[in-house]
């Protein structure tokens, strides 16, 4: 069984695995993915969401509680940044963007949300490909720089489309080599919390170790898993407004991560087919697995970003 982290102050980032793929600065990527794959400007996807600079952050977040995990952001019809569920999670109690809350808006949580625009928490110089550059270009980024996301522009900076690693893995699956066990491509540690966590030592784990999904423990059995887009879900006005009686987002903040985490888990063994892994990430519409033994003690998980990597580059 592999070591479980819980989130501690000392405890220092996963360093980024995306270098073991690479060979003197370049990935070295299985020739025959491309076989498989057409021009960038087929396979991006154009039906983009996308708000503007000036966009209350309250509207992204209901925007992206229907089901979009990222969103592109616009300044005068030009691509101008990226917000995803983590710079919301960051901004909500994670990260260094909870300080614009607690000066600026004092910890009230209507003003935090309604008067606040999604500039102030925006990624604002993410990794982006030009639709010119083709799929070997597009792919190199994702790796190298961890990009979950990949806005795809025209050379005038407009926005033409948008790439995933879900994309990638749904184009690329077939391709997962058969006898590959999910052992041999799973992360590990895993950094866990444990069940009865607020919501605020939630964000801050994700935000310090830079993941999105936090599986949530108990005597080292898994019981459910809290993810960035259930953090997202739950600020979404008017809800959130709802919920909170004096409007002090510190208040909500104490909320249990059981109340909100969800119980209904995808998981497989160690020792199954990476095949097996994958199918069920497509079949569930979810970017991961959760590893566990007979038990159902947690030993590593699965990511899209792991099987893009057992895909790329096999072992």
């Amino acid at each position: 069984m592999v070591s479980i982290l819980s989130f501690m102050p000392k405890t220092r980032p996963r360093r980024q695995e995306h270098y073991r793929w690479m060979r003197e600065g370049t990935p070295n990527f299985d020739d025959r993915v491309f076989k498989h794959l057409k021009e960038l400007e087929v396979i991006a996807k154009r039906d983009v969401k996308y708000v503007y600079i000036t966009t209350p952050i309250s509207n992204v977040i209901e925007e992206m509680a229907s089901s979009h995990r990222s969103l592109l952001v616009l300044s005068t019809g030009k691509f101008a940044g990226l917000v995803t569920a983590m710079s919301v999670v960051n901004y909500l109690g994670g990260g260094e963007l909870y300080g614009i809350v607690e000066k600026r808006h004092s910890y009230n949580i209507y003003s935090a949300l309604r008067d606040e625009p999604v500039e102030s928490i925006m990624v604002k110089n993410p990794v982006y490909v030009y639709v010119d550059e083709g799929i070997n270009e597009a792919l190199s980024r994702m790796v190298l720089y961890g990009a979950g996301i990949l806005p795809v522009l025209n050379r005038r900076g407009e926005v033409y489309g948008i790439l995933t690693e879900h994309d990638f893995v749904s184009y690329l699956a077939g391709l997962v080599a058969f006898g590959a066990k999910v052992r041999d491509h799973m992360s590990r540690p895993v950094v866990v919390i444990p069940t009865g966590s607020s919501l605020k030592k939630a964000s801050e784990t994700m935000v310090y170790h830079g993941f999105r999904r936090l599986p949530v423990v108990e005597d080292s059995v898994v019981i459910g898993i809290i993810t960035a887009v259930d953090l997202v879900r739950f600020f979404s006005p008017p809800g959130i407004f709802e919920r909170s009686i004096s409007g002090d987002i510190r208040e909500i903040l104490e909320t249990p991560v059981d109340e909100i985490m969800s119980r209904d888990l995808a998981t497989v063994h160690p020792e199954d087919d990476l095949t097996v892994a994958v199918k069920t990430m497509l079949s569930r519409n979810v970017s991961s697995v959760l590893v566990v033994d007979e038990h159902g003690v947690l030993e590593g998980i699965l990511t899209e970003r792991d099987v893009l990597y057992a895909i790329l580059a096999p072992k």
